[in-house]
């Protein structure tokens, strides 16, 4: 057996596309999609990652604004930015870029974006909708990751799924909107035991733990739909998934690459949750 790919670069430009198409209408009524984006210091990661959601906001036809910091900047200095922003008509979505340096408390910073506006899924607000099934901003790689499964056409009713990972960012979300979507869900994480095991069990895998190439061909049920959500960088520069996908793509059913694969979701599904978030301040949804 050899799995089919899911191409998240080609479902991401899908999504552009008809976010694009969408822009536009609400253009046409006076109504400009704004995305505000904070970055502190100069993390080189983290200017690659902005820069890129800047070139998605102008291809979409959203207006993006950047506040680039020093390093050095205190917490009330940052924190007062944020209010700033949260009072800006033009501004729907706010994201400030993690992570932060080490002096600023990041959880204050989250928190203190207006829920409304908070367009990553991180205010605790935004995290409890989404744990009682009320409308709210899904945090985007956990969104990402859904729509990918759902592209392949499974239905998730019944299914045995598996999320290796337990953080508050991906693992832990990600399993509530499997759980939503009908799965019963197991997850996983560095205390589980006879891991290779309950993976077999899986009919959806995600694995988002950050170790390179840690889950194996032989860890995976024949026919397994295989979410890769890892992003490691090894000694060869390369970028490898937590998935070994030359053994894995032999028994799985469906598999997402990396690079090529969640990434470009995460991207796409913060400007759909822009775009989401200036119709809700405007009465549209």
């Amino acid at each position: 057996m050899s799995a089919k790919i899911i191409d998240g670069k080609a479902v991401s430009q899908s999504i552009r596309e008809e976010l694009r198409t969408e822009v536009a209408a609400l253009k046409g009524r006076g109504i400009t999609p704004g995305l505000a984006v904070v970055i502190v210091g100069d993390d080189p990661a983290s200017r690659v990652y902005v820069n890129n959601k800047k070139r998605a906001c102008a291809e979409v036809g959203i207006y993006s604004e950047e506040h680039a910091l020093p390093a050095g900047t205190r917490q009330e200095e940052l924190l007062e930015l944020v209010r700033r922003l949260n009072q800006d008509p033009a501004i729907h979505g706010i994201l400030v870029q993690l992570p932060l340096p080490d002096h600023l408390d990041e959880k204050a910073v989250l928190n203190t974006i207006d829920p409304d506006k908070d367009v990553d899924g991180f205010h605790p607000v935004n995290v409890g909708r989404m744990v009682v099934g009320e409308p709210c901003f899904l945090p985007c790689t956990p969104h990402g990751v859904l729509e990918l499964i759902r592209r392949t056409g499974i239905d998730l009713t019944g299914k045995r799924a598996v999320v290796i990972g337990r953080s508050n960012i991906v693992g832990k979300p990600v399993a509530i909107l499997l759980l939503q979507q009908n799965a019963t869900v197991t997850v996983c994480h560095s205390k589980t035991r006879d891991l290779p095991a309950i993976c077999r069990e899986a009919d959806v895998l995600v694995a988002a733990v950050g170790r390179a190439e840690m889950v194996k061909g032989d860890w995976i049920k024949p026919g397994a739909v295989v979410i890769d959500v890892g992003v490691n960088r090894g000694g060869d520069h390369k970028l490898y998934g937590d998935v070994e996908f030359a053994s894995a793509s032999q028994v799985a059913g469906y598999i997402t690459p990396v690079p090529g694969g969640v990434g470009p979701m995460t991207i796409a599904m913060l400007m759909k949750n822009t775009v989401q978030a200036a119709k809700r301040a405007h009465g549209l949804e």
